[in-house]
């Protein structure tokens, strides 16, 4: 099921973001996530309490001041190396305006405001600039006095236009602000460009947030979906590409808890179930977009693929079977006594003897009558 792109809500306009690509963007962080990765680059002091060591670089320039940024990021403590947040667990990117940011995220907007547009990078920030000497005990978490390590990604920002940040845009601003990105993103996988269309698809679900969406209603909230879910959608389509199977099907469950009878979404949460072996729900979600679109070959195809690919199973499981135990054993015929034959025999010639001789009498007597 090929991409449909949808017509923009407005036009685009250069002067209102810069937004430099990377070459390697969005994806799950290195190493296993559970611990701060180990990264050899050189250590850059940005600050005296913040430092930084690229672990993949970025393209075009740095945010300025008052940009509103997009990223993930993980966090430890630096001490006990105990994980107290992870955004890339959420699956949703992080919003920081520059110049705005609350007090304790003040030696990460350091690091951010240093990194360039697809960066990645670890940063080690001193207790003063994250959250104090009194720490937190609500969440997240983080004792006193605690220094504390960043993995972050900066997916990309949006500079400020005319003082205007993005908190304070109308719905409809934010919709087309959002709708552009996903036109970006479309052109992007259209060639192939599968890592950048999904930084744009990225960019455009974080302005269309949980927050945002429960303040709309009637058109605005169908004019939002409109733009939202097909950037899960196609987000889902680049993750299936890069044989990301989970992520996807995450992405369409997120369309669907919407919209239950998405035909897209069912059809590409069941190719993902499929390439990872999960045949039974990839069936359950082919049959459900086959009612919705009965004529959509693709769909059709998917169900046929998944029929042929269960007689290959079965098949394949008769003959593993077959090796197993092989064929039923035949009978062997019982060895047999040579007296016990020579005995039946005697039987039989006797039997035929006292037959020919009862057929004689019966003649003879026959003819004295």
């Amino acid at each position: 099921m090929e991409e449909i792109p949808s017509q923009s809500i407005g036009k685009d306009d250069e002067n209102e973001r810069a937004m430099e690509e990377a070459a390697v963007v969005r994806g799950e962080p290195l190493q296993d996530g559970n611990h701060p990765p180990k990264v050899e680059s050189a250590v850059e002091i940005l600050q005296e309490k913040v430092t930084k060591q690229i672990i993949k670089e970025g393209h075009g320039q740095k945010p300025t001041k008052y940009a509103t940024c997009f990223l993930h990021y993980r966090a430890w403590t630096e001490s006990t190396q105990h994980k107290f947040d992870d955004t890339w667990h959420e699956q949703r990117p992080f919003e920081m305006v520059l110049g705005k940011e609350k007090n304790e995220m003040a030696g990460l907007a350091v690091g951010v405001s240093s990194m360039k547009a697809g960066e990645r990078a670890l940063l080690h920030v001193g207790w003063e600039l994250g959250y104090g000497k009194e720490g937190n005990f609500s969440f997240p978490n983080v004792p006193p006095m605690a220094d504390i390590i960043y993995e972050v990604e900066l997916i990309g920002f949006d500079e400020v236009k005319e003082g205007k940040a993005r908190g304070d845009m109308t719905a409809e601003e934010r919709i087309g602000a959002a709708d552009r990105r996903k036109m970006d993103g479309n052109s992007l996988f259209k060639e192939e460009k599968l890592e950048e269309a999904m930084q744009q698809y990225e960019m455009a679900i974080a302005y269309l947030g949980d927050d945002f969406m429960f303040q709309l209603f009637g058109k605005y909230r169908d004019m939002a979906l409109a733009v939202k879910n097909p950037c899960h959608l196609n987000m889902a389509a680049c993750l299936i590409k890069l044989e990301r199977y989970e992520e996807a099907i995450a992405q369409c469950t997120i369309v669907l808890v919407e919209d239950e009878n998405n035909a897209k979404a069912l059809f590409r949460r069941g190719k993902a179930r499929a390439e990872l072996g999960q045949t039974d729900a990839a069936r359950e979600d082919f049959l459900k977009a086959r009612k919705h679109a009965p004529e959509d070959k693709a769909i059709l195809r998917e169900l046929r693929l998944l029929d042929e690919h269960d007689k290959a199973i079965y098949k394949k499981q008769k003959e593993i079977y077959r090796g197993i135990f092989g064929p039923p054993p035949q009978p062997k015929p019982k060895p047999t006594n040579v007296l016990i034959r020579i005995w039946q025999w005697s039987i039989l010639v006797c039997q035929w003897l006292l037959s020919l001789i009862y057929r004689l009498f019966r003649r003879e007597r026959h003819k004295a009558d």
